[in-house]
């Protein structure tokens, strides 16, 4: 089994780690840890692409050390672009068995309006995904 874990730069959603940890303790799987930028053209962004980079890397980064604290290898890998169309990408190029992200973080009035990475991947990924909701917020 393969899981490929979205890790959301900017968001410190250490329960999507654990969820994970768990699920790969469980089954043996192996897992995948993707950050993406969500750059699609810099210059329409108010910093350089380096700086989302930088916080997608850390992003990746902070995911893979819960993991190896959890005593779970993951490997990670930080894009740029869409995040959705990213996330999708990565997970066919992995074969994933499941992706795994965290519940979103915006208000309700702006999921609506701008979308919501977590329900666009429900809809449009061709494999299960695993919504993780923040435990404090249930």
């Amino acid at each position: 089994m393969r899981i490929v874990v979205a890790a959301k730069p900017d968001a410190d959603q250490p329960w999507v780690a654990d969820a994970a940890a768990k699920l790969a303790k469980q089954t043996g799987a192996s897992v995948a840890v993707i950050s993406v930028d969500d750059v699609e053209l810099e210059r329409l962004t108010p910093l350089p692409r380096e700086v989302y980079l930088e916080r997608a890397q850390r992003a990746a980064d902070t995911v893979v050390r819960r993991l190896a604290d959890a005593g779970v290898a993951a490997t990670p890998a930080v894009l740029s672009g869409r995040t959705l169309d990213r996330i999708l990408q990565y997970a066919e190029e992995q074969h994933a068995d499941l992706i795994v992200v965290g519940s979103s973080t915006r208000p309700a009035i702006t999921e609506r309006l701008l979308g919501s990475v977590p329900l666009e991947l429900i809809k449009k990924a061709h494999r299960p995904v695993l919504v993780i909701a923040n435990p404090g917020h249930l």
